[in-house]
């Protein structure tokens, strides 16, 4: 794992709109070499925060975006319904996204979370926190777990899309260096 530079943790902040709390790595980089996805902490000030991989570049977020206000998330549910060897994918996917959760967490982070009793959201929901294994919250989470693990839905996704970097004539994340 290599450490996070400050012009990564600018670039993240520029693409995000916001500073990024929790941030271990940035665990993959488009084809320019920005921050794509990146892994966070699974706790946040001492809370359970069950997001780890967190998609961070401008280009995919807006193509993602684009399709969830199509209906992708129903389109996406329906199929998890009908072909049980997605739904197996899936939640084989939501196994080991726990188990990497329980994983990265400190001795000492396990005990404090026993102590409150908020293990349960970290070590028994799924990909971003979701108890409905049938439902897909974000198809962002998705994506970015697919391009840094596996993961089913997000693969279905980056397979619909036509890029998954910006075109060479206008790479949005160059305008955020040397801030």
């Amino acid at each position: 794992m290599e450490p996070v530079s400050l012009e990564d943790q600018r670039i993240i902040t520029r693409q995000l709109g916001r500073q990024i709390r929790g941030l271990i790595e940035v665990a993959v980089r488009c084809q320019y070499g920005y921050p794509q996805a990146i892994r966070v902490y699974p706790l946040l000030e001492g809370q359970p925060f069950p997001t780890l991989f967190w998609l961070t570049c401008p280009f995919l977020c807006r193509a993602i975006s684009q399709l969830e206000s199509a209906g992708w998330i129903g389109r996406i549910e329906r199929l998890l319904h009908k072909d049980g060897d997605l739904k197996r994918r899936m939640n084989n996917a939501h196994r080991a996204y726990i188990g990497e959760r329980h994983e990265l967490l400190s001795v000492e982070d396990r005990a404090d979370l026993a102590d409150i009793e908020a293990s349960k959201s970290l070590l028994e929901k799924g990909i971003g926190g979701i108890s409905d294994l049938r439902h897909v919250k974000c198809l962002h989470l998705h994506v970015a777990h697919a391009l840094v693990r596996t993961n089913p839905v997000g693969e279905i996704v980056l397979r619909h899309l036509l890029q998954h970097t910006c075109p060479s004539t206008n790479v949005v994340c160059s305008s955020y260096k040397a801030l």
